[in-house]
């Protein structure tokens, strides 16, 4: 009955964008499709240029990987599977202020895997609650292991995910794994499905230079409709930029739901160091220390050693996403804040890797996070402003071309395997105007962070001048760029 009304929804949902989509083509001036019209449809990509052809990179590449390149690569992992002995495998999974429901539901997919792989393996819980501990006791005795899976805790104080991974790295580099070892990083809202152990740790035998890799994501959302499409559309979106990415063997995080690392880099006092203390010396606010990221941390030091990172496709763990807000908007602005600070902070010093560390196109990548803030507002600003000067045409004609654009980017966002929705095309302009705005606002801010399940946020206990010299320095550096990008629109409009 749920996919009965589900698909009843959608059905209506993409027959009511259709039907707007054809109001606004008969609303815009006839000459628009006439293509010996200076007003023909396609010039108004060219402000756009750079980034379709960036997308349209990303979608190529992410095809090639995905049906070409990755399945020539799986043939050979499973021949290594048949040839070599299977190596230790050590889970660590960090829980904290997650509810009992899905810590249970966790830690039974962790067990049951750690069961049926075959592989030796070690459970490391990372834990601060007394009752997850008790928790997972009473788990591990109704399944009743066999001698081959090992079950450890290391309880932390509760001072956040960094310390948590950087004391579960310690404890299993006490234990001294062999060189083949695969350490598993699982979050405590992560779910694993069932073979997922055998179908990953073969790549690091396949590629003696991989330090980790990530697999694909699917998620059930505790929220709203809009909530629920907002999230799925962002899994499928991740889903073929990491295709893309894993095409050169650069993917961009090892996220931190799960991923996978080889265990001399998950013991590598450094490594560890970059995870539990990471930190930035900006040049106007000074040095602070990164609360969240720590998914951004553990892949800038992967490179900065001089691992190659990878993606598995076609191996899925189920995620569960508690929204911070019941407001869509205040709970994807919060979100937006957090990821996109994040990425923010890396990327300046991650750039400085250069392109014989990263690859050219790595590179070109990271470049393009710190220009499509503005790119992405340049549309919407040149069409608001030449609707005000000339005519209200000019904003149809903008809106007409979002839609079609949108509805096109969300078909082709069918070769993920993700489910698409109807709400898919508003909610990728969404993501490209909130987005560029919460980029805007947080790239003057870097030293603002907060953790959304923690309710934490960086306290720098800084002195009163710095404090209002760090406000009033990112305010005005904010006005200043945003003046100059609406001051140069409108010389060129």
């Amino acid at each position: 009955m749920e996919r009965l009304t589900q698909g009843f929804i959608d059905i209506a949902g993409w027959l009511f964008y259709l039907s707007l989509l054809m109001v606004l083509a008969l609303a815009v001036p006839q000459t628009l499709f006439d293509p010996t019209s200076r007003d023909f449809l396609l010039l108004l990509g060219a402000v756009g240029i750079w980034r379709y052809s960036m997308g349209l990179t990303h979608f190529l590449r992410g095809l090639l990987f995905l049906y070409v390149v990755f399945p020539h690569y799986r043939r050979k992992a499973r021949q290594l599977v048949e040839a070599t002995a299977l190596p230790h495998v050590c889970l660590l999974v960090t829980s904290f202020r997650i509810d009992a429901l899905t810590t249970a539901m966790v830690y039974r997919s962790v067990i049951e895997e750690a069961i049926a792989c075959g592989h030796p393996t070690s459970i490391v819980c990372s834990i601060v609650e007394l009752s997850d501990e008790l928790l997972v006791k009473r788990l591990w005795a109704r399944y009743d292991p066999p001698a081959r899976v090992k079950l450890h805790f290391v309880r932390i104080a509760g001072t956040g995910k960094r310390d948590g991974l950087a004391n579960g790295f310690r404890a299993i580099s006490r234990h001294l794994p062999t060189p083949d070892a695969v350490v598993v990083v699982v979050d405590g809202d992560s779910i694993l499905k069932p073979g997922i152990i055998g179908r990953t740790v073969p790549y690091f035998r396949l590629f003696p230079r991989l330090g980790g890799l990530t697999t694909n994501e699917f998620c059930h959302v505790h929220g709203s409709y809009i909530m629920r499409e907002w999230h799925r559309l962002r899994f499928a979106q991740r889903h073929l930029n990491m295709c893309s990415m894993a095409l050169g063997k650069r993917v961009l995080t090892m996220t931190g739901r799960l991923s996978m690392f080889r265990a001399e880099v998950a013991t590598d006092p450094g490594f560890i160091a970059d995870v539990e203390s990471d930190y930035l010396d900006h040049w106007r606010l000074g040095r602070f220390p990164f609360l969240t990221g720590d998914d951004k941390s553990s892949w800038y030091s992967l490179m900065r050693l001089g691992y190659d990172t990878f993606y598995v496709p076609d191996v899925a763990i189920d995620t569960i996403e508690h929204p911070p807000e019941k407001s869509f908007f205040k709970a994807s602005r919060k979100l937006m804040f957090r990821w996109y600070g994040n990425n923010l902070r890396q990327n300046s010093r991650a750039m400085r890797l250069g392109p014989g560390r990263l690859g050219l196109f790595t590179s070109l990548v990271l470049f393009d996070q710190r220009v499509s803030m503005w790119t992405c507002l340049l549309g919407l600003a040149v069409a608001l402003i030449a609707s005000l000067k000339y005519s209200i045409a000019y904003l149809l004609i903008y809106l007409l071309w979002i839609g079609f654009t949108r509805l096109v980017l969300t078909l082709l966002l069918t070769v993920t395997g993700h489910p698409v929705g109807p709400a898919y095309p508003l909610l990728l302009y969404y993501n490209q105007i909130v987005g560029a705005l919460v980029k805007i606002h947080v790239f003057f801010r870097l030293d603002q962070q907060s953790w959304t399940r923690q309710k934490t946020r960086l306290n720098r206990d800084l002195g009163g001048f710095q404090r209002w010299f760090n406000v009033w320095s990112s305010r005005s550096m904010t006005f200043s760029a945003a003046s100059l990008f609406i001051a140069t629109l409108l010389l060129v409009v």
